[in-house]
């Protein structure tokens, strides 16, 4: 059985990290941008969406292997909202552990809702 003082504990190691992880390679995603493209023109008259490679994980992740800054960025995002995720099901997990199967239900269907957001509800 885990104590909820550890539990505490270790969710919030799991966000620190994830979150200073992400911080670190969006800032590290920046600075390359800002090196690289600083110095072009901007045009506030035309709109350019993000590129069709940084619209997929596949793509985001292709970038960022090939020190891409806005694969940088766009990865680390990508890693901030997946930290929420293993934030989730770690919370279930350990519920699991403490045989709350009330927070396990609870969690089992935020997880659940997170998942359809991510994966389907842009089609």
């Amino acid at each position: 059985m885990v104590t909820i003082r550890r539990m505490e504990k270790l969710i919030g190691v799991v966000l620190l990290t994830g979150v200073l992880a992400s911080a670190a390679i969006v800032l590290f995603g920046g600075v390359l941008y800002m090196w690289r493209h600083g110095s072009t023109p901007v045009h506030y008259r035309i709109f350019r969406g993000e590129p069709s490679d940084l619209r997929s994980l596949s793509g985001i992740w292709d970038d960022f292997e090939h020190g891409s800054g806005r694969g940088a960025i766009q990865f680390g995002l990508m890693l901030l909202v997946g930290i929420q995720v293993i934030r989730v099901a770690l919370t279930g997990f350990l519920f699991l552990l403490n045989q709350d199967k009330v927070f396990v239900v609870i969690t089992f269907l935020v997880l659940a809702l997170l998942s359809y957001a991510l994966f389907f509800a842009g089609e």
